[in-house]
């Protein structure tokens, strides 16, 4: 230990050295009286450091060994440190002055135990509660990257840096900072688990915030600036313009068509962009990059003109046609119906796709509107046109069609590339009754028919199948007489009557009155019975039934045999004509409603 001054210099005057070296025990005090020793003992103390337990304090290195660092704090004793917690300064020597814990001030051993790790410790959690309460500003290292940032050594203590708050922009890549000193500031302490957060971004926002004061006053529309893309989104990209943020929408990248903004762009490049809008309040700014560069329309060669060929690709297809980009920003519309000579419209995809190469026929152009119509089925020549066209569907000419579309009135089919035909839901059977051509045939299946009329100025062609068979009408008006009885069955019913099947397929119909059966119970679907004929219309394919009738049978013939009786009697004979008159009343009242 150091030597202290014990005695002021008249208390030196007055120490008896004599009596202290010739003493036979050679202690300290011998020679002295109580008083005196007491006093010498209050002087003792006074020289000592006040030393607490848990107190970081400094201290000199006296001397260091294999395992201990030996320290000075100016206690009665001096203080063991182990050497281990010295690893990070190799060249360690003794004076050196450092900071350390008490950790006791007496050991079993009488030892006065310090610590230089857990002194770094309490000293370091000092300095970081005075940046958090000043607000200061820390240089740090950054130690590793971990989940959703990264780890910062802040005076030896490790302090997480999320990674929304390492930069104002979307950081990509954490491991570039890994390795690094870094600026810090203290943003939250969290006492309970010793955690503490800082943040990078607040010292680069304190910056911005000038900036982009400065930016916002003097923005104007048409300024032409140059920024850092730093996100990118489907609807468009977001330009840091130096502290304040713009819009570039996907619309105002490019004259072209683009489905994403990253067919032409990448994060992290400079770009030049011009200012279209801005609101100062909400601070939101529109921007766009092709209003730098001419308008294609501009460009367009002088020697398209309606009627000439262009080439291009397919970049939207809609319900009625599709867009053809003939030059970057220059679109053609190619409505459905110029894509095929076929009269009925269809679906515009069932002839191109989305960046289909095709030649198309300029059909109008307005170059001041930069608006552009083509044509598709114009590069080949019209089928209606064709001299052969008459010869080829003359009346009653046979032909295989491919069916393309199905409506209530009946079914259109393509014959060739151009020329479709009407089949009328009339001209498709004989004998059924179809409500809709989709209970007889599907699209895209092929039907065979005969050319019924064709009109090459209105682009008619009228079609049918029946046609192609005899009118079995003409046999059925020789089997199905008036007053004949047929097997028919009852197909499906409803309040005015029933719909029946009668033998060769086709098909009659009873009113409800007529479907009363001898035991006065009405005939049900399902069941077969006799019917008889009442009325057969050839022309409207009608025939009218009842089964009524079958069992009344006798009792008509009764009424038949009366008025031929009364038909002989004697015209004068006025009675008798009274009676025939009556008779035909009768017979006609019984007619009308069996009808």
């Amino acid at each position: 230990m150091q030597k202290i001054n014990l005695m002021a210099d008249n208390q030196v005057q007055d120490f008896d050295w004599n009596s202290f070296q010739t003493s036979k025990k050679n202690k300290f005090g011998v020679g002295y009286t109580s008083d005196q020793k007491a006093k010498l003992a209050s002087l003792y103390e006074e020289t000592l450091t006040e030393v607490k337990e848990t107190q970081v304090i400094t201290g000199t290195i006296v001397s260091i060994t294999d395992r201990e660092v030996v320290v000075n704090i100016g206690f009665k004793s001096d203080g063991l440190v182990p050497l281990s917690e010295f690893r990070d300064s190799p060249n360690l020597q003794v004076g050196e002055v450092i900071d350390v814990y008490v950790e006791t001030k007496e050991n079993p051993l009488g030892q006065l135990v310090l610590s230089r790790k857990k002194a770094k410790v309490v000293k370091a959690w000092e300095n970081i509660e005075l940046a958090l309460q000043n607000d200061t500003v820390i240089e740090g290292v950054v130690k590793r990257r971990t989940k959703g940032g990264l780890i910062v050594d802040i005076y030896s203590i490790e302090a997480f840096l999320p990674g929304s708050q390492i930069d104002v922009k979307p950081i990509r890549d954490f491991d570039i900072f890994v390795g690094k000193k870094m600026e810090v500031k203290v943003v939250k302490i969290n006492y309970a688990n010793d955690n503490v957060v800082v943040s990078h971004k607040v010292l680069i926002e304190k910056d911005l915030e000038a900036q982009k004061a400065e930016i916002l006053s003097n923005l104007e529309k048409g300024q032409v600036l140059e920024g850092v893309i730093k996100n990118m989104t489907n609807f468009g990209v977001f330009i840091d313009l130096g502290g304040v943020d713009g819009l570039l929408h996907i619309t105002d990248i490019s004259w072209g068509r683009i489905n994403h903004p990253e067919e032409l762009l990448k994060l992290d490049q400079r770009v030049r962009v011009v200012v279209l809008d801005f609101d100062e309040d909400k601070k939101r700014i529109s921007l766009g990059m092709k209003q730098l560069v001419a308008h294609p329309w501009d460009n367009i060669p002088a020697e398209t003109q309606v009627g000439s060929k262009i080439k291009g690709r397919i970049v939207n297809v809609a319900d009625y046609g599709a867009f053809l980009e003939f030059m970057p920003g220059v679109e053609g519309l190619i409505h459905v119906s110029e894509m095929s000579w076929s009269q009925h419209l269809r679906n515009p995809q069932d002839f191109i796709k989305v960046n289909d190469e095709l030649e198309a026929v300029v059909l109008t152009l307005d170059r001041e509107e930069r608006k552009m119509s083509l044509g598709l089925k114009q590069l080949t020549s019209d089928p209606w046109t064709r001299p052969d066209l008459k010869e080829k569907y003359s009346l009653g000419s046979r032909h295989t069609g491919l069916v393309r579309n199905l409506t209530n009135f009946g079914l259109f089919l393509e014959l060739e590339e151009g020329i479709d035909g009407l089949v009328h839901i009339s001209d498709l059977s004989w004998t059924k009754k179809i409500k809709h051509p989709s209970e007889f045939i599907k699209i895209g299946e092929r039907l065979d028919v005969q050319v019924l009329e064709l009109d090459t100025e209105q682009r008619r062609l009228a079609l049918g199948h029946k046609q192609l068979e005899e009118n079995p009408w003409d046999t059925f008006e020789t089997l199905f007489t008036v007053g004949s009885v047929h097997k028919a069955t009852i197909l499906s019913k409803n309040d005015k009557g029933a719909l029946l099947e009668l033998p060769y397929g086709i098909e009659g119909f009873a009113t409800t009155k007529h479907l009363t059966k001898e035991d006065g119970s009405k005939a049900e679907v399902s069941e077969m019975l006799d019917f008889k004929v009442l009325e057969f219309t050839k022309e409207d394919k009608r025939i009218i039934l009842s089964h009524t009738n079958t069992y009344k049978e006798t009792s008509s013939n009764n009424s038949q045999k009366e008025e031929k009786a009364e038909e002989k009697s004697t015209l004068g004979d006025l009675e008798a004509l009274s009676q025939l008159k009556a008779a035909n009343v009768l017979e006609e009242a019984a007619n009308k409603g069996g009808q």
